[in-house]
């Protein structure tokens, strides 16, 4: 269930946009109607309207998460703040400048904020994110965790690469296609490999 809270904002992102390739000149009116007051010029093409509305979605769905949270008094984790700020600087500029460039770049931000973050305190704070959040389900050799730690690392720099590389290599759909089922299923993979490397060290529930 958290997972698919998780990525409330990119499945809307998606859905806006398949709309409104669909519909465009229902997305034209409703880009005009409620965005044409954030974008310079004052007009929203055909062509720009389904990535300005699914961008515009996507900034309001990250703030809902938040605000749900705090309604709840559940704790807003660090990440979701950080994507709230990236997706509102990146997302503002897209609509703003009516350029998907800036929301293009926006995962490769995020996926480098959080490879930056993990090695950061691994070397200067000597600390282990990775560590800190899976421990309690197993028991690993110190060496083992700074691997593990490195592993992640690796992998959201290279997600953040293979995010341009689509984004800028391919259309602005392949693009969305990849954002939503290309990332989360090379995350999936990603997890499962490193659960079956790691599963001999899983704790036996007390």
């Amino acid at each position: 269930m958290k997972f698919l809270f998780d990525l409330f904002p990119v499945i809307l992102f998606f859905i806006v946009f398949k709309w409104g390739e669909g519909n465009a000149e229902a997305a034209q009116s409703f880009g005009q109607q409620f965005l044409s007051g954030l974008v310079s010029g004052g007009q929203v093409t055909i062509t720009q309207a389904p990535i300005l509305l699914a961008t515009a979605i996507a900034i309001i769905a990250t703030i809902f998460q938040i605000g749900y949270l705090l309604s709840r008094k559940k704790k807003v984790d660090g990440t979701l703040w950080l994507s709230l700020a990236i997706i509102v600087f990146f997302g503002g500029a897209t609509i703003y400048f009516h350029n998907e460039t800036f929301i293009k770049w926006k995962p490769t931000v995020l996926y480098w904020c959080f490879a930056a973050a993990l090695l950061f305190s691994q070397i200067f704070l000597k600390k282990n994110l990775i560590r800190t959040m899976m421990e309690k389900q197993m028991s690993l050799p110190e060496g083992v965790w700074h691997r593990v730690n490195l592993s992640w690392v690796a992998f959201f720099m290279t997600m953040g690469l293979l995010n341009l590389y689509v984004a800028f290599s391919f259309s602005t759909a392949t693009w969305v296609n990849f954002k939503l089922f290309g990332g989360m299923g090379l995350m999936f993979a990603f997890i499962i490999i490193q659960s079956l490397l790691l599963s001999k060290h899983l704790k036996e529930p007390q």
